[in-house]
């Protein structure tokens, strides 16, 4: 079978990576960046299939629709500024694909074009949004009534370096977006908006110690698909991180806004980017880490039922792939197999929670994780 990752980044390499050590698949990987393919081919294992790749510019709809034309299922791997786009054309030319471009568009306006042209489109197939959604999702099928949903996630550094205790283990532009998009969630049955960075509470979770957790704006489609009348998200973070950002803000460092500076127009924005990014970078070798834990409450048989998953993983130094793109990509890759093995056929536009409502799906993929390191804590009380 001829897989093509579309995207060699932090998480798209990685997968490609990863889909090479199965006999079964025939990988490309496509990217506007040479020297990105180039260390992709030179981190193969020995004794793994052939990782092929393909120099191409992404962000032409045309060019990813000749692309794909010649793959039996695809990744798109994007950023998600160009993710819509480049997930349509992938649906227009008729090949089943795995998307973590978690692009900000309706996916759903895409459902129509994937049942009409018989394909299965599995979106924000990652950790959070994704595999958190399956787990919600399979709670919630598992119940007779759900009220509460509440899940915490971050992606942390495991030293902790002065000044801000943090390193970003995807788009520092994103990290950004959860410091000033208004966190929406639901309460007794209602949507609310509060600030970002709104709410915060110091937690205690095994491994990793005492971390703050904040409102984000995170439930995607959850909001929609699963009724619950009370759901939310918390990003975490090292304690004290909440405020540095907060004061950055305030002081309009995130702003878009041009401002003069000696008769030039500049976004504080831009310079907060020049300054702040290059101290967020993760170095070669440094070790992340990702910490989640998803609650889902309810009744069962007229008695309470919490299901509680908690996962904790870390950088691996045998790979060199970091935890973010180890729990982010294997998902996805993991979906892949499922839909190639015939398990998951559902056309059209899946959101993960739709494979949660399959148990042997939900299965699959904890097996399928499990059988890369990436392990999720099962708890029933």
């Amino acid at each position: 079978m001829k897989i093509i990752v579309l995207g060699a980044g932090l998480v798209g390499g990685p997968m490609a990576l990863d889909l090479t050590n199965d006999p079964k698949f025939d990988v490309t990987i496509a990217d506007i960046n040479p020297s990105a393919l180039q260390t992709l081919v030179e981190r193969q294992n020995p004794g793994t299939g052939r990782l092929k790749t393909i120099e191409a510019d992404l962000g032409d709809p045309a060019r990813v629709a000749q692309l794909v034309s010649g793959f039996d299922m695809v990744i798109n791997a994007v950023p998600g500024f160009m993710g819509f786009q480049t997930l349509k054309a992938i649906i227009g030319a008729g090949k089943n694909v795995v998307d973590i471009a978690f692009f900000i568009e309706d996916p759903f306006e895409l459902d129509e074009l994937a049942i009409r042209n018989n394909v299965t489109a599995i979106m924000d197939m990652g950790v959070a949004p994704g595999m958190c959604n399956v787990l919600i999702g399979y709670a919630d099928h598992l119940l007779d009534e759900t009220d509460n949903i509440l899940y915490m996630v971050g992606g942390l550094p495991e030293v902790r370096e002065w000044p801000y205790e943090y390193k970003a283990v995807f788009s520092p532009v994103d990290v950004i977006e959860e410091y000033t998009r208004p966190a929406r969630y639901i309460e007794n049955g209602k949507f609310i908006v509060k600030p970002a960075l709104s709410d915060p509470e110091l937690l205690n979770f095994k491994g990793i110690g005492t971390l703050e957790a904040f409102n984000t704006d995170g439930l995607r489609s959850l909001a929609h698909t699963v009724t619950c009348s009370n759901m939310k998200e918390k990003t975490l973070r090292y304690p004290g991180h909440i405020e540095k950002m907060r004061v950055l803000r305030e002081t309009g460092f995130f702003s878009q806004e041009e401002i003069e500076v000696n008769g030039i127009r500049i976004k504080p924005m831009d310079l907060t980017a020049r300054l702040l990014f290059p101290k967020w970078k993760l170095k070669e070798g440094e070790v992340d880490i990702t910490v989640m834990q998803v609650m889902v409450s309810g009744k069962k048989e007229g008695k309470k039922v919490t299901y509680t998953w908690d996962l904790f993983d870390k950088y691996d130094p045998a790979t060199r792939i970091h935890s973010m793109a180890r729990t982010t990509g294997y998902s996805a890759t993991v979906a892949l197999r499922m839909i190639a093995d015939g398990l998951y056929a559902r056309k059209g536009i899946s959101v993960p929670e739709f494979i949660g409502k399959q148990p042997e799906c939900v299965e699959y993929m904890l097996s399928g994780l499990k059988q890369r390191g990436v392990i999720y804590h099962e708890t029933i009380e």
